[in-house]
């Protein structure tokens, strides 16, 4: 939906949800992937699943294109994780990858409701061993440090975006 697209990308609780929430309330659109995105499906045939599991945590590929194809809004920022970013992640105008040191993780975890994502031990054993091995995140992004104030975070993601 923007003229120029950035997605936004880390393990849980980095804080993808939040910088979203903060990026909207200063007026910028930005979108919830997880939520508005996400299905469970096979990461390479995006064939839906009943399997519920974290590998299974897709994005609707041709969702995520049309939106980017349309250039109602000047920026449009994607916020959440997929195991298949790899079918769009050249799509977009830079990617961000929120990172956190690991005592950080582990006080948010500890934090994260058990509903959530995150907030059971098998989940948060998970997480931490993806936090270590940065396996399901993407590469090449701009790494952000998600430690600070959620205003830096997102101030430090438009000092990027005006660099390029």
């Amino acid at each position: 939906m923007g003229n120029r697209n950035y997605l936004i990308e880390g393990v849980s609780c980095t804080g993808k949800t939040t910088v979203c929430n903060e990026l909207q309330r200063r007026g910028f659109h930005a979108i919830h992937g997880d939520r508005e995105l996400a299905y469970q499906g096979d990461p390479e045939t995006g064939t839906r699943t009943d399997t519920a599991t974290h590998q299974n945590h897709i994005w609707h590929v041709d969702k995520v294109k049309a939106l980017i194809a349309n250039s109602d809004e000047e920026v449009t920022f994607f916020c959440g994780g997929s195991r298949n970013f790899s079918k769009f992640i050249d799509l977009f105008d830079a990617v961000f990858v929120l990172d956190v040191d690991i005592d950080t993780l582990n006080r948010r975890l500890i934090e994260r409701p058990e509903k959530e994502f995150g907030g059971k031990i098998s989940e948060r054993e998970l997480i931490v061993r993806l936090h270590h091995t940065k396996e399901d995140i993407p590469r090449d992004g701009i790494l952000i440090d998600a430690t600070a104030p959620i205003q830096h975070v997102v101030d430090a993601i438009f000092q990027e975006t005006e660099e390029k």
